[in-house]
């Protein structure tokens, strides 16, 4: 656990590198803005996020783990089960959570205006899968440390799991495209950069699909996959109408104020 911050920031730097090369590369599809306005405010995101996260939890979701531990607090802090096993089951209660998190964050109106703005980017790019509102942030930071100590999911898995959520975000937002074959072959476990695309189309009955981050388990299970959009994936109308894709829409300032514009 001693390193699990440079562990996690250089595995974080290595996928994002990884996924902008390929997108200037091999792009899937071309930006009507330029990279810059709007890395420029997701990026900026990223770091406000982390900002408010830290003044709302210093100790981390990890801390709140150790202390449910030391306190004996929680589920899998009182049951007799192998510690790789409780590992694993919490990895993947975490990630049901985010699903349905996702899922709740679309079909309440109030969370929807908060997470419209993930939505409102006009191109879905890896910087796409960092562009979340502070306030979508820290409920999340909520929503997760309950679950942590309601379960007493050991640090380990909350370290596994966010270091596979963030990997994840950074790869199935990236602006690339796999070939049909690999791409169904993938997708039947993963969320692929196509699945995401119809997730963040324009339609609603396409943007409510595809809910999962990482596995697309979770949306066939619960009955929200969508394998094939209605148009091919470089027609998909991408983000929201009432957002255009401009400079003052891409904006720092903009993006922080939308979940509040009527």
């Amino acid at each position: 656990m001693d390193n699990t911050v440079f562990v996690r920031v250089s595995l974080f730097l290595g996928i994002f590198a990884i996924m902008a090369v390929l997108e200037a590369w091999l792009p899937a599809r071309q930006s009507v803005l330029g990279r810059a306005s709007r890395w420029k405010g997701n990026l900026s995101m990223v770091v406000l996020g982390a900002l408010c996260s830290k003044v709302v939890l210093p100790a981390s979701l990890v801390g709140v783990a150790l202390w449910g531990d030391n306190a004996g607090i929680g589920v899998f802090n009182n049951v007799n089960m192998n510690h790789w096993v409780a590992i694993a089951l919490c990895v993947l209660l975490l990630d049901m959570v985010i699903y349905w998190q996702h899922r709740l964050f679309h079909k309440i109106p109030l969370l929807w205006r908060i997470h419209k703005m993930h939505h409102a980017d006009s191109h879905v790019d890896t910087t796409t899968g960092l562009r979340f509102h502070p306030i979508e942030i820290v409920l999340s930071l909520f929503i997760k440390a309950a679950v942590v100590t309601t379960f007493g999911i050991p640090a380990i898995a909350i370290v596994i799991f966010e270091v596979g959520l963030n990997g994840f975000a950074l790869f199935n937002h990236a602006n690339i495209r796999l070939t049909q074959k690999w791409d169904d072959r993938i997708g039947k476990v993963f969320i692929t950069q196509r699945l995401h695309r119809i997730h963040h189309s324009q339609l609603k009955a396409e943007s409510n699909s595809n809910f999962g981050f990482s596995v697309s388990w979770w949306d066939k299970l619960f009955g929200s996959f969508k394998s094939r959009a209605t148009k091919p994936d470089e027609d998909i109308a991408i983000g929201q109408k009432d957002y255009p894709a401009t400079n003052d829409n891409a904006g720092i300032i903009a993006l922080l104020k939308m979940p509040f514009n009527r």
